[in-house]
């Protein structure tokens, strides 16, 4: 059943519509992670869940009350931003005290909430120290602490890892993980990084422009994509996606292949041959050695470039020739619009 519903949501900004009927249903306990390219309004989505834009139609309800026009702080909601927004002046314990202290709430049950969330959270010993003595990931970790002790019924979370360095993104990430297993609070997650989308998500929702693209696991949206735009943007490096016109040597069994279309296909799943084998003769442009993987940047002789990945490393140097074989097991078919007509196998 679900916990929070939206239904048509629409809004404007003047004339332009932002967000165009967006319908989801979200389970108790979930982790939903929204993501998208910029500009596809999926803080904007988050914020109308937040209460921080008035909703222009539809409707939205939380636990099976309608809180479409209620104002944010009657919510329920937990919201946790990009910049922190911690008050330099107070101490870590009253940033996170601060909306039980406004709340009434008694003295002894503020200590008992705050203490409890920063022991989850590694803070215990930073409680009386300011923001400006405290790393980024220990900012962070305090507005998430300030969250937590609210017991909202939804934790609503804006690009929080952006501002953070590669490490810390990785470790805070974790921590996140590691919080919402032992909360099992429903949580609302906006990125735009493709890693903490496929790591964290029960589901991923895939925005663009103001429409839901497709809602899915993060395997199921990476092994069968509704159409083309969600292939390529779900997946680092992005899916292969190569005109039909330009690959006159397709095999003919199978599916059949529409006129102007285009196939995709991962880069696992693009085998290289020496430069004699049968496949499109490509030459090599680009090896990059990452240790547990190698990407190889190769283009075609029709001037298609392409990738392939390897678990192992190779000996492939920039300039070499090479044999591209195409595993038809593995290709999605698109038409011309970029709407999947065929899903590769598994």
């Amino acid at each position: 059943m679900a916990f929070l519903t939206l239904n048509n949501i629409e809004k404007y900004f003047d004339t332009h519509r932002a967000i165009k009927g967006i319908n989801l249903e979200i389970k108790k306990g979930e982790f939903i992670v929204f993501v998208g390219p910029s500009g596809c309004g999926k803080s904007t989505l988050l914020r109308l869940i937040a209460g921080l834009e008035p909703v222009n139609g539809g409707s939205l309800t939380l636990d099976g009350k309608d809180i479409t026009n209620l104002p944010s702080s009657k919510r329920d909601l937990a919201m946790v931003f990009q910049s922190y927004a911690l008050y330099p002046h107070m101490t870590v314990f009253e940033n996170m005290s601060f909306a039980l202290k406004l709340a009434g709430v008694d003295k002894a049950v503020i200590r008992e909430k705050v203490n409890k969330a920063a022991a989850i959270l590694n803070l215990t010993e930073y409680l009386e120290r300011t923001p400006k003595v405290l790393s980024g990931g220990q900012r962070q970790r305090v507005a998430i602490g300030r969250a937590i002790v609210r017991a909202p019924k939804v934790f609503l979370f804006d690009e929080p890892l952006s501002n953070l360095d590669a490490a810390l993104r990785g470790q805070t990430r974790i921590e996140i993980a590691r919080l919402h297993r032992e909360l099992g609070a429903t949580t609302i997650y906006v990125t735009h990084d493709q890693v903490e989308a496929m790591t964290l998500a029960d589901r991923v929702v895939v925005l663009r422009d103001g429409n839901i693209e497709q809602v899915g696991s993060p395997l199921e949206l990476y092994d069968h994509p509704a159409n083309q735009f969600v292939a390529q943007f779900i997946g680092t490096p992005s899916m292969n996606v190569l005109p039909i016109s330009g690959l006159p040597r397709l095999p003919q069994a199978g599916p059949a292949l529409p006129e102007g279309g285009f196939i995709g296909i991962r880069p696992e799943y693009v085998e290289l041959g020496g430069a004699s084998a049968d496949g499109y003769p490509a030459t090599v442009d680009v090896v990059e050695a990452l240790g547990a993987e190698t990407l190889i940047y190769s283009t075609m002789e029709n001037g298609l470039q392409i990738i392939a990945r390897r678990n192992e490393r190779t000996a492939l140097h920039p300039g070499e020739r090479i044999s591209l074989l195409l595993n038809q097991q593995h290709m999605h078919i698109f038409d011309p619009l970029g709407k999947k007509v065929h899903a590769a196998a598994r």
